[in-house]
């Protein structure tokens, strides 16, 4: 609150001050008093409404700057009279009741809109569930029946399970604390069970795929990271060149075990390189692939945010590398040690 904005608000009592003081001077003067006399009882009056003006001023300045201090301090705004003292001015009591009516509207509000949200998760989640039941019955029935058209198959189903476990780990990724398990893990058998889930699809592009110096022990959830190592791949298949090479090493540095997933593909543009990891962000190539969603690396990003997993990218011009980085547990490394 500005001091001018608070002057222009207390006009009306500036202007009825001043017509007091005018009227009190015609009756002294009427009445035969000194123009000394009423100069005096002027100023002493103009000292009085100056005092009280610049008082209050300074209370109410005081007093809405906390409001305003509070309101900061707090993630949800909207549950700001919950922490106001109830005022004593009749005009801000009724303010304050609108927000506290505003408040229990906005709570209700929020409330209802959580229910549906955990409703339609649940549902989405029981519905992936479900239709899992008939990609595996399928699934079962190429591994029986291989030929040329059950391998294409196959390689379709992979993807089809993909997006299923895709939407699955998205609807899971906001409480991932909720489903996930931290142990100690080869690093290398997560690479390779990994690689198996999608070998058709590998298979089907003639991806000629490398594992060099894998052999580390890591802690973190199999089944996110495996999640993880699909999207990358995905991608990796999704943007190659026409002879598709993928590399998977890892090494250490310092207190981490840095893994990286190299390609050989088209690549990704320098300006597009900071924004791969946001959702929804489809970049150049993207347009160029219309089955982009801008989703699996945002999921990455996520879940190794949760997971406590460094995620970064580098590409230079043709070929892209993703790095993931694990901490070290030095407690750990020294008992078995």
């Amino acid at each position: 609150m500005s001091g001018i904005q608070y002057l222009k608000n207390q006009l009306p009592v500036i202007l009825i001050n001043l017509l007091g003081m005018l009227a009190l001077a015609l009756f002294l003067i009427a009445g035969g008093n000194s123009v000394q006399t009423v100069l005096f009882i002027f100023v002493i009056w103009l000292f009085v409404l100056a005092s009280c003006l610049l008082f209050f001023y300074i209370s109410r300045k005081k007093y809405l700057n906390k409001l305003l201090d509070m309101a900061e301090q707090l993630e949800e705004r909207y549950l700001l009279p919950e922490i106001m003292q109830p005022p004593e001015r009749a005009d801000e009591q009724v303010f304050y009741q609108i927000m506290k009516m505003a408040e229990k509207s906005m709570l209700e509000r929020i409330g209802e809109v959580q229910r549906e949200r955990k409703e339609y998760k649940e549902y989405i989640e029981q519905w992936i569930h479900e239709v899992k039941t008939p990609i595996t019955a399928m699934k079962l029935i190429c591994e029986n029946n291989r030929c040329s058209f059950t391998r294409e198959l196959m390689a379709e189903l992979e993807n089809i399970n993909r997006f299923t476990e895709q939407a699955l780990y998205y609807a899971r990724s906001e409480h991932t604390e909720k489903d996930y398990s931290v142990r100690e893990i080869c690093l290398g058998n997560v690479i390779h069970g990994a690689i198996a889930d999608n070998k058709y699809l590998l298979r089907q592009n003639s991806v000629a795929v490398t594992v060099d110096n894998v052999k580390y022990s890591i802690y973190s959830d199999d089944k996110w990271l495996r999640f993880i190592l699909d999207q990358i791949i995905s991608n990796a298949v999704k943007y190659h060149t026409d002879q598709p090479v993928l590399h998977f090493s890892a090494v250490k540095e310092n207190d981490r075990i840095v893994l990286s997933v190299e390609d050989n593909g088209i690549g990704i543009p320098e300006s597009d390189l900071p924004r791969i990891f946001e959702k929804g962000f489809t970049g150049q190539n993207g347009r160029l692939v219309h089955s982009s969603t801008g989703i699996g690396l945002y999921l990455c990003r996520r879940l190794c945010d949760k997971l406590g997993i460094g995620i970064s990218a580098r590409s230079a011009g043709k070929g892209t590398a993703i790095f993931l980085s694990f901490h070290i547990n030095d407690f750990v490394a020294g008992v078995q040690g």
